[in-house]
């Protein structure tokens, strides 16, 4: 199978059929944790590197969007192939997500655009094209009707609602917005960027309601806790923070500060992520590992070797002990923990 056709290796050799064997849990045998066919498995197809990855809510598919302007779906059972690519993007994919129920994925491109994208039929659903420069980052909304926030290199973040035709607001900073997030009532958006600040804009009000200081450079990565009560951010100042976005939070709001993790002069945007029940972190690096952290102690859990570039996003499977990760190397790889 050629590479291009998501052509897929298993690490070692080949997994034979364990259905029929009684799991032996002595010494020198390894319970396997998930339904993955092999412990570690590889997926390989994009042509350039790979910026962002997404499980789907029910953790049946994976989405990737890469620097070859397309974002390919696998499957994750199995021999994890490339089973559609959504093209139409004229610049790399930065960011993507998947709405709350599935079925439509929402990208976010250097040619100024962000798509919506049906991901029964492959077909792009909508174009939102009123940015002018370079679009980083995209949300949706958690609960309610079909919004979406973006965050562009011209220093506004726009709320789309998807069933409408253009923006329906527009929230000015100064600076270029790198991060975009959704409060989980859907009321307030969060942007980071290049003033190293996360602004909470009011969305009743059109205004900037609190600033969370803090970080020492740029914002790359933010992503809302599972329970909707916690912010995690990456800064390029190689810190991952969290906050406290309760009503009532005392008045400095960030509660831990997690180290390890390296960002470098390619100035990737490298992005964050929780696990679903809250307890552990995650994020890539520069200096090619993926790293998991504990909330509780802000301990480093695992420091994941394999990949050969820059690891520009990781993420956690929704039900599984699964860790997927892409990186500028153009490779994926998802492995149990």
């Amino acid at each position: 199978m050629q590479a291009g056709e998501g052509a897929l290796s298993v690490m070692g050799p080949r997994p034979m059929d364990l259905s029929s064997i009684t799991p032996y849990n002595g010494s020198g045998s390894k319970q396997r944790t998930s339904s993955l066919l092999s412990p570690i498995m590889l997926l390989t197809g994009h042509q350039s590197g790979i910026y962002t990855m997404k499980f789907n809510p029910s953790g049946t598919v994976v989405a990737s969007g890469s620097h070859d302007r397309e974002i390919f779906l696998w499957h994750v059972s199995g021999e994890c192939k490339n089973f559609m690519v959504l093209k139409g993007h004229k610049n790399a994919i930065l960011d993507l997500q998947w709405t709350t129920d599935g079925s439509q994925i929402i990208s976010a491109s250097p040619d100024k655009t962000l798509r919506a994208w049906d991901v029964e039929t492959g077909k792009q659903i909508k174009k939102m094209a009123e940015h002018s420069s370079f679009v980083n980052s995209c949300c949706p909304s958690r609960r309610g009707p079909p919004l979406v926030v973006s965050g562009s290199d011209d220093g506004t973040a726009k709320l789309w609602d998807l069933r409408q035709r253009g923006a329906i607001q527009t929230f000015p900073d100064k600076y270029q917005i790198t991060a975009v997030g959704f409060s989980d009532a859907s009321d307030k958006i969060y942007t980071g960027g290049i003033d190293n600040d996360v602004k909470i804009w009011d969305l009743r009000r059109n205004e900037v309601t609190m600033t969370l200081e803090g970080h020492q450079n740029m914002i790359t990565g933010m992503q809302l806790s599972p329970d909707g009560s916690y912010l995690l951010t990456n800064g390029m100042d190689s810190t991952l923070r969290i906050w406290d976005m309760r009503p009532y939070a005392p008045q400095n709001r960030c509660v831990k500060i997690m180290e390890g993790h390296q960002h470098n002069v390619e100035q990737n945007l490298l992005k964050c992520g929780w696990s679903p029940d809250g307890s552990k972190v995650t994020a890539g690096s520069s200096d090619r590992m993926v790293y998991i952290w504990d909330t509780t102690s802000r301990r480093i859990l695992y420091k994941l070797p394999g990949h050969t570039g820059s690891v520009n996003e990781c993420v956690f499977h929704p039900t599984e002990p699964i860790i997927g990760s892409c990186s500028s190397d153009k490779q994926i790889y998802l492995g149990e923990i």
